[in-house]
């Protein structure tokens, strides 16, 4: 009887050590697929910016130049010299 005894509880703490190691295992694994979707989006927040600045440095030397700044300011800002009509046609 003592003997019976001693192999249910034997059986029963290994089961409750699997269903614990169970838990944490799919815990950290849960928390690794969060992590890894942060990173994607951290990666495309990235390229997006590395984008932005291409972008933005291509634009800043085409303003070095007195021609393209005359005309992005007049379209960007509807700035005008005196004497100038402008007339703005909607689309």
């Amino acid at each position: 009887m003592a003997l019976q005894l001693g192999k249910r509880f034997w059986v029963a703490a290994t089961a409750g050590i699997f269903v614990l190691t169970a838990l944490v295992v799919g815990r950290n694994a849960v928390h690794a697929v969060k992590i890894k979707r942060q990173i994607n989006a951290l990666l495309r927040e990235e390229a997006y910016f590395r984008d932005r600045i291409a972008q933005d440095s291509t634009l800043l030397e085409r303003l070095r130049y007195d021609d393209y700044l005359e005309e992005f300011a007049r379209e960007k800002f509807r700035m005008q010299r005196p004497g100038d009509h402008v007339y703005l046609l909607k689309e």
